[in-house]
């Protein structure tokens, strides 16, 4: 993961609705909490939820718009179902991919921002399907400035070296996943085994003032190293576990009309009124049974009283043999891909007073969601295991600050500008009191690491963790000023200019994320992200489960990424397309006689 870009998702204004945006934009820094919401956004391209009381059935209920959804949804399109619905809480489509016009017709990306890797990488292979990237990416020039709070400007001879080493340091954590070395004594996490690794590399170094600039450097990058992982600090994520991650090769791809353009093809082929918009979902009873006045959920206490392992029996996926054994009882239909088994149907409340009926639930609710609402979201509760991984897994924050300016100010050669805070009065301070406001008050800024030129008058700043979070309690204009005099003061000129206009997202105050993405915390493991992606079955003798789960937090080895939601997403669609029987496998011989044909497949 060393050299991926932060891949900041954020919350999302319509896209359709990217008039009122720019209006919006333009007055964020004039408002009071001009943070860019999107819980009150404009209806999009789908029907909006009635605010009547009433009742669907549907074969596959669809819980999410964002890329897992969508990807579900034209999976089971191309196997001939049609017979589905997609819910979305926001007011449009595509989850943490949204983008807005801020200025001189530019659109810029308050989510998403790169494809990671070329090779196996759906996303790109949609993109350059639809033209909307080019098969041969030529790199803008990157010409990095790394200044020290005084104005001093770093030799770029240093700052390579740093960079090269720190780059070994992280490859060297992979390798614990990959190799399955042993780490140092009391070392679990990235954090603690990268500054254990820059002790030893600093402890050569003789001048005070050199080795003091070089560790700013390490600390800058591991504030980066932040944002790209999506964590308040590096200590934070479990150090065996890291390598689980699987970085697709061929660097990171821009589309040239901005990511959010990818919506597009993946939108296309669904029925307007196959998407509902504004519904957001209030209760899943994924666990019924018949009774005589119909379908009712299954008390789980009064059914553990009656069997030791019923929670255990209703989660596992059926073998194969098994579900050839209960195939004379299933009725199947081959010319069709979209008649399901007709056990257990799940019932979905919205709370608009929507009320859907469906074989079976895709359910792509963010990860940054489940961890606050799974307890009352299903019923009865997830399994246990589920519960837990759901607690174990990490759902960092992590926001974009933009700033557009009337004129340029920086040197056209220059595309970022690394802040080399000085850290040293912080690392006095406990970890309990920089939680506190008092602290994040007078520090948060400091967890800017950079401020990246998109073009000559829009500048990008990342900020991540529980700084993020404080940033996102601030009105614009004071993050605006706070930016001014930073600029101001590592550039040493007091002419940088006032943005005319700030935006910053606000990923953890948005009630359908939570947060940005996902990521394995100490303690962790790749088998959490698994346990989340094992569907659940309504009953024992279930060929097809009631609720199966996608989106990025439930790709063992692409996790916080798009293509990794989108793949959930197709896998997702395909439990529920796969036949009833296991495929019969016959083999045929050109000999007349049975040892001639085991002549033929005999071993040497």
């Amino acid at each position: 993961m060393a050299d991926k870009e932060p891949k900041t998702p954020a919350p999302s204004p319509t896209e359709e609705g990217l008039a009122d945006m720019a209006a919006t934009a333009a007055a964020a820094s004039a408002a009071a909490a001009g943070r860019v919401a999107d819980d009150g956004a404009a209806a999009s391209s789908g029907g909006t939820g009635s605010t009547q009381s009433s009742s669907t059935n549907v074969k596959v209920l669809i819980i999410g718009a964002g890329m897992a959804g969508l990807s579900a949804a034209n999976h089971l399109l191309q196997n001939g179902c049609d017979d589905f619905l997609i819910v979305e809480a926001r007011g449009r489509v595509g989850g943490r991919i949204v983008s807005i016009p801020l200025g001189n017709n530019q659109k810029v990306e308050l989510g998403a921002n790169w494809i990671h890797g070329v090779l196996g990488n759906p996303i790109f292979e949609i993109a350059v399907q639809h033209g909307l990237v080019s098969v041969v990416n030529v790199p803008k020039p990157h010409k990095v400035v790394a200044t020290t709070e005084d104005g001093h400007q770093v030799p770029f001879s240093i700052l390579q070296e740093i960079y090269e080493a720190y780059v070994c340091f992280l490859r060297r954590c992979d390798e614990y996943f990959l190799c399955q070395y042993s780490p140092p004594p009391d070392i679990n996490s990235v954090g603690e085994h990268i500054n254990y690794e820059i002790q030893i590399y600093l402890s050569s170094v003789q001048d005070p003032k050199e080795k003091r600039l070089k560790q700013l450097i390490f600390n800058c990058l591991l504030k980066r190293e932040t944002c790209i992982t999506g964590c308040h600090n590096m200590n934070e994520v479990d150090l065996l576990e890291l390598g689980s991650y699987t970085e697709l090769q061929g660097g990171n791809i821009v589309l040239p009309a901005g990511y959010s353009s990818i919506l597009r093809p993946l939108s296309a082929q669904i029925a307007k009124e196959s998407i509902m918009t504004k519904c957001p979902v209030k209760k899943i009873h994924w666990k019924r049974k018949k009774t005589f006045t119909g379908l009712e959920t299954v008390d789980e206490n009064s059914e553990n009283e009656d069997s030791d392992d019923s929670q255990k029996t209703v989660t596992e996926v059926p073998t194969a043999a098994s579900a050839a054994l209960r195939g004379a009882s299933v009725e199947s239909n081959a010319s069709s891909n979209c008649d399901y088994a007709p056990e257990g149907s799940v019932r979905v409340d919205c709370e608009n007073g929507r009320v859907f009926h469906a074989a079976h639930v895709i359910c792509t609710i963010p990860l940054g969601v489940l961890k606050h609402t799974h307890r009352t979201l299903f019923d009865p509760e997830l399994p246990q295991y589920k519960q837990e991984s759901i607690e174990n897994l990490m759902f960092g924050t992590v926001d974009k600050i933009f700033l557009v300016y009337d004129r340029p100010f920086l040197s056209a050669a220059i595309s970022e500008v690394m802040l080399l805070w000085d850290d040293e009065k912080q690392d006095a301070v406990s970890e309990e009191d920089r939680a506190t406001e008092a602290y994040l008050s007078k520090n948060w800024f400091k967890k800017i690491y950079s401020f990246a030129k998109i073009t000559d008058t829009l500048l990008l700043g990342w900020v991540s963790g529980r700084e993020a979070e404080y940033m996102e309690t601030l009105p614009n204009e004071a993050v605006a000023e706070k930016c001014t005099e930073i600029l101001r003061n590592f550039l040493q000129d007091p002419y940088v200019p006032k943005p005319k206009t700030c935006v910053c997202t606000s990923w953890k105050s948005q009630t359908y994320t939570g947060g940005a993405y996902t990521s394995i915390p100490v303690g962790a493991t790749q088998e959490d992200i698994e346990n989340l992606a094992q569907p659940l079955y309504a009953t024992p003798q279930a060929t097809k489960p009631a609720i199966v789960f996608a989106g990025e937090h439930t790709h063992s080895s692409f996790y916080s990424t798009v293509h990794g939601a989108y793949l959930s997403g197709r896998t997702a669609a395909q439990y529920l397309l796969a036949n009833d029987e296991p495929d019969e496998i016959i083999m045929e011989s050109d000999g007349s006689d049975l040892s001639a044909w085991m002549q033929g497949i005999a071993l040497d």
